[in-house]
């Protein structure tokens, strides 16, 4: 998906406003699957949905060279929704691995190996894309398709239990006691609709500019290569500080990297601005992702690991219309504008802080 706004303004010809409307249609897949997978998940088992979402999710991606262009509106969105859902149950097989308290650590791990993947994949990607961008989606989805026979042999079976659900306890009635909880939900879909302009409108910014695509593919390779060498032993060195004050720095330091991207278009203005950007996502993914999880009674983990999930990936819904309108109709505005969204969304963290501490009601 690095690659999608790219593919739909190239080899099909997309017009930039119609690619970044079909990119949100699949913002709005992901979205529901993040927002409603976990459920199936709780419901009939992890591992049975992990390994069922990957196969169809992969295998629709495979074919995405055969579908002509008006039915990419209904197929990618599908996909999105399968391997969201799927995502959200191998989060949660993480968290219940651990007790409450060290899922900081097995968050970071997790996101480590998924950025190991990013260190290499965007390189092979464009690679690919030199190539042929059907073979970018034929090779993609059958990876997907070869991680799930992988996994099929060595995840454990689902516990009986996870079937069942405590009465009178469901998830909105426990969300809605934690007004901490729904301010600082609102500060990660700010944020996210900044961080993903990473995949939307800097790739075209990028080659506005003049840069080549091997430069983009660069750019999303560092950022991944340095939270694949920092974010474990950063977790662990900020291992019981209090997760608004981590979380709200990173926000604000995805603002300053942002903005960083509105200086003179070079290689080292561009990867400057992501080593800042990352450390931002730094802090603030993993203490985010495990503070949210830690407040989630068992049966719950998979819904609340898809209710943080869905709000830190509304930037796939809303980025791309947003972002390239934006950028039609004031280039210059993009990056200054999206920087000031970040720092707000810094500030909802700190207003989450003091809801919770009882300050603000």
């Amino acid at each position: 998906m690095l690659f999608l706004t790219l593919y739909l303004t190239g080899p099909r010809d997309v017009a930039t406003a119609t690619a970044g409307l079909l990119a949100g249609a699949v913002g709005v897949g992901a979205l529901a699957g993040n927002f409603t997978g976990g459920r199936w998940g709780d419901r009939f088992g992890h591992r049975r949905v992990l390994l069922a979402a990957s196969t169809i999710g992969g295998s629709l991606l495979a074919v995405v060279p055969l579908v002509p262009t008006w039915a990419l509106a209904g197929l990618l969105p599908v996909a999105a929704y399968l391997l969201a859902t799927g995502s959200l149950s191998a989060g949660a097989l993480s968290a219940l691995a651990v007790p409450r308290g060290q899922r900081r650590t097995a968050v970071a791990v997790h996101r480590a190996a998924s950025n190991a993947g990013f260190v290499i994949g965007p390189p092979l990607g464009a690679l690919l894309v030199a190539w042929s961008y059907d073979a970018l989606f034929v090779v993609d989805g059958l990876s997907v398709v070869l991680v799930r026979l992988v996994l099929s042999r060595v995840l454990p079976a689902d516990a009986e239990a996870v079937t069942t659900r405590a009465p009178g306890h469901g998830l909105w009635r426990s969300v809605r006691a934690d007004r901490g909880l729904l301010v600082l939900l609102v500060g990660v879909v700010l944020v996210d609709l900044v961080y993903r302009q990473l995949y939307s409108t800097l790739p075209l910014y990028l080659r506005d500019a003049g840069q080549p695509i091997w430069l983009y593919a660069l750019v999303i390779a560092l950022g991944s290569a340095v939270i694949l060498a920092l974010e474990i032993p950063v977790t662990q060195w900020l291992h019981g500080r209090g997760a608004y004050g981590v979380i709200a720095l990173g926000y604000a330091l995805v603002g300053v990297g942002t903005a960083m991207f509105a200086l003179p278009v070079s290689v080292a203005t561009v990867c400057a601005a992501m080593v800042v950007l990352t450390a931002g996502e730094i802090l603030y993914k993993t203490t985010a992702t495990a503070h949210v999880l830690d407040q989630a009674p068992d049966h719950l983990v998979g819904q609340y690991q898809g209710l943080y999930t869905g709000a830190a990936t509304s930037g796939t819904l809303l980025a791309a219309p947003i972002g390239t309108a934006v950028y039609a109709a004031a280039p210059d505005l993009l990056w200054p504008l999206m920087a000031a969204v970040a720092l707000a969304a810094a500030a909802f963290v700190l207003l989450a802080r003091q809801v919770e501490a009882g300050v603000v009601q």
